[in-house]
């Protein structure tokens, strides 16, 4: 297969990377799903991302970087003294889980991958929910990145970023009419044994599977999300 067809995957674990990585094969690329240990505080994710390649019958490249967690401090995904906070992604409290230029390195580390491989395209699941809080999940990121990967080797790498302006409702919608197995991806940044449903991103969560009409297969200790 050419290089043109083929995207190294950052693969989270949860819905958004797990979908494109059926939505990136469904496109005809050959896909490398990558999922990274940075350290995170939920590390159930990347068990996630395991179980979703097995589902998928194809390789997961799984890279142990817990030390990162060190330079990452101040955010609640990776400095046990910084409390999850619970509420929807719009509140103001939900730039403690930004994790300092966190995209920025592991799409660098998605690159040299690709240039490695031969692959030209890094797929990034960001979307259009992710932009009031991240901002290395808003367009003027991915634009300024893809020039730095263009400049970065002799073979431009480009980023693959579908879902750049869907909603996360969208996402769930495509996922579940494209048999993509969402319930074993997983979401929740307290990384207990079941999904919290009160942080964020299981509010989120929650939320996209109402506003898409499909049945939400995830267990939540919390039975009703913050009002």
């Amino acid at each position: 297969m050419s290089a043109g067809r083929r995207a190294v995957l950052l693969l989270s674990g949860g819905l958004d990377s797990s979908t494109l990585l059926f939505f990136a094969r469904e496109a005809g690329f050959e896909v490398f799903p990558v999922a990274v240990d940075y350290g995170q505080r939920h590390r159930r994710e990347i068990e996630a991302a395991e179980r979703v390649c097995d589902h998928a019958r194809c390789a997961l490249t799984r890279l142990a970087l817990p030390s990162l967690a060190a330079a990452f401090r101040g955010a609640a995904l990776t400095d046990p003294a910084v409390e999850v906070p619970h509420g929807r992604y719009d509140d103001d409290s939900m730039r403690a889980t930004v994790v300092p230029n966190r995209n920025m390195v592991l799409l660098s580390i998605a690159g040299a991958i690709a240039m490695s491989r031969g692959a030209a395209l890094i797929a990034y699941a960001a979307h259009a929910g992710d932009h009031a809080i991240y901002p290395d999940c808003r367009p003027e990121f991915v634009s300024a990145m893809e020039k730095a990967l263009a400049a970065a080797h002799y073979s431009p790498v480009r980023l693959f970023t579908p879902f750049l302006t869907w909603k996360k409702s969208e996402i769930v919608g495509w996922g579940a009419a494209h048999e993509v197995p969402l319930g074993l991806t997983w979401s929740c940044y307290e990384g207990g044994e079941k999904h919290c449903g009160r942080c964020g991103t299981c509010v989120e969560r929650r939320e996209a599977f109402l506003a898409a009409s499909v049945s939400d297969p995830t267990e939540y200790e919390a039975g009703d999300p913050p009002a």
